[in-house]
């Protein structure tokens, strides 16, 4: 393999989000006063889900997700709230949690010594996924991390792509390499931009899409076998 330029997916690839997201939830529901924490949490979890992918199929926009997600939560259980306030104050809960998935950081280090530029590529909310990186381990292994708010397009959008290539001295669209867990955004997004990608699929899920990842992972044993000679 000839490839120079490795474009991570954040969540679910390398940052455990799903750890995160339960630990600020839970903090952030308390200081609402919510008793019935778990029912909340069972309600807002497939809902936002379900928003991030009408983000995806450019259905709505991320305004609309981060500023109605909080308070359509709150308006199923007959509570009204300001969504936006709501927004910000989750955000400084979710900011703090940097929690990265076992072997994440002896991944990149690998990697980072095989002498590939590592880059970031998420579709997330700006202030929140850079607090995220700061709290954890796996910063320092990146060259940049583009996140889609500051892009102003998300995977798997190809001028997501388009844009990264603009910004990478020297970037070369055969040197290159997408690495997610999403079918829908990650791998979708590598083959609308004409790129190789790693799907990473730790959970060992069946591809009952049309899209087509060039390699599949299991592990990141795996990736390190495909990657590093």
């Amino acid at each position: 393999m000839s490839y120079k330029f490795l474009l991570f997916d954040l969540d679910h690839t390398l940052l455990d989000f799903d750890t995160a997201e339960d630990i600020a939830l839970t903090h952030f529901l308390e200081e609402q006063g919510v008793t019935e924490i778990q029912t909340y949490k069972d309600y807002y979890i497939p809902m936002n889900k379900g928003l991030w992918r009408e983000l995806e199929q450019g259905k709505i926009t991320k305004p609309e997700l981060v500023n109605t997600r909080f308070s359509r939560l709150f308006a199923h259980f007959g509570i009204e709230k300001d969504g936006a306030e709501l927004a910000l104050l989750y955000q400084q809960h979710i900011t703090q949690q940097g929690q990265t998935y076992a072997g994440a950081s002896e991944l990149l280090d690998n990697l980072t010594a095989a002498d590939y530029e590592i880059y970031g590529a998420t579709n997330g909310i700006t202030a929140i996924q850079t607090g995220r990186m700061a709290h954890s381990d796996i910063a320092p292994y990146f060259n940049h991390i583009f996140i889609s708010e500051q892009m102003g397009t998300q995977k798997p959008e190809a001028l997501f792509y388009e844009k990264i290539a603009e910004q990478i001295p020297d970037f070369d669209l055969s040197q290159t390499l997408m690495i997610g867990d999403s079918l829908t955004a990650d791998i979708a997004g590598a083959n609308n931009a004409g790129l190789d990608s790693i799907w990473y699929n730790p959970k060992q899920l069946e591809n009952k899409s049309l899209v087509r990842p060039t390699y599949t992972a299991y592990s990141y044993v795996d990736i390190i076998r495909l990657l590093v000679p």
